[in-house]
């Protein structure tokens, strides 16, 4: 695989797994669009897990703090220090929150991913654009300190769904916060906190079994780089736009881009 295309590739993943627009689906996108076959079976794997797993260090990173304050108050009662407090409650939830996705991805996860045609991409990037645009103009009623065990499950079922190239985890968890009433803000925390324990345990599960040639590590470690930079920079645009401004530009970006697929979709271009 050349270097070029690890650290393109590296940089699309990094880049959308944070911003609510499908990195899996923006990884279908780009290698079709400019037709890069240079892997499968194995390797293919193996590369989406390196980029994947570069994306979890530039996210941990960034949300360093609240990993360290969530870890630390929920296991403060094993280490018999006090009860668990409000901070233990969200650590919790956020674990329990990865749980639809595991089974998720264990019983039909290859089933769903090979369903990553162009076409399915693009009707994805639309339908689920329109349920975040929907969703992000109800009333902000709920911070992250309310998110519990059954938020966490409703959640990760959303999560669970972008399984599916086109979806986006961050974007269908946003999508499901809002829908619960959660401020912006608070819904692309707990999104991107609830995609941490995802990511770690789909490339421990994804790594298993896997033979890797020596010559692709290369590729490997400059598509991990660079997914890692661009992450953590994913992680802080999004939390400034949202900021400023509200989810909606991202709902602009899917349509017009599940448009322009699809009407590329349907020309002897590609």
């Amino acid at each position: 695989m050349p270097i070029l295309h690890a650290i393109v590739l590296g940089i699309v993943q990094g880049l959308s797994e944070f911003l609510p627009v499908s990195s899996s689906g923006h990884l279908v996108l780009v290698r079709w669009l400019f037709g890069w076959d240079d892997l499968s079976g194995d390797t293919a794997t193996a590369f989406d897990v390196a980029v994947h797993v570069g994306t979890l260090i530039g996210a941990a990173a960034y949300l360093r703090r609240d990993i360290a304050t969530y870890v630390r108050a929920a296991l403060s009662p094993m280490l018999g220090r006090r009860p668990v407090g409000p901070d233990g409650h969200v650590g919790w939830a956020l674990v329990v929150s990865a749980a639809p996705a595991g089974v998720v991805g264990v019983v039909a996860g290859d089933a769903l991913r090979g369903s990553g045609g162009v076409v399915a991409v693009a009707v994805a990037l639309i339908v689920f654009g329109l349920l975040l645009g929907a969703s992000d103009r109800t009333a902000e009623r709920r911070g992250v300190e309310d998110f519990g065990i059954g938020h966490a499950l409703v959640m990760g079922a959303g999560q669970a769904l972008a399984l599916q190239p086109g979806v986006s985890r961050a974007g269908v968890t946003m999508t499901v916060a809002r829908a619960l009433r959660y401020g912006r803000e608070a819904a692309v925390r707990l999104a991107f906190l609830m995609s941490l324990p995802v990511i770690a345990g789909a490339g421990v599960y994804g790594l298993l079994g896997l033979s890797v040639p020596s010559s692709l590590w290369p590729a490997l470690g400059w598509g991990t780089a660079s997914a890692a930079v661009t992450g953590w920079l994913a992680v802080w645009g999004t939390t400034q736009i949202v900021a400023r401004v509200n989810l909606q530009p991202f709902v602009v970006y899917r349509v017009l881009a599940g448009a322009a697929v699809l009407a590329l979709a349907a020309t002897p271009w590609r």
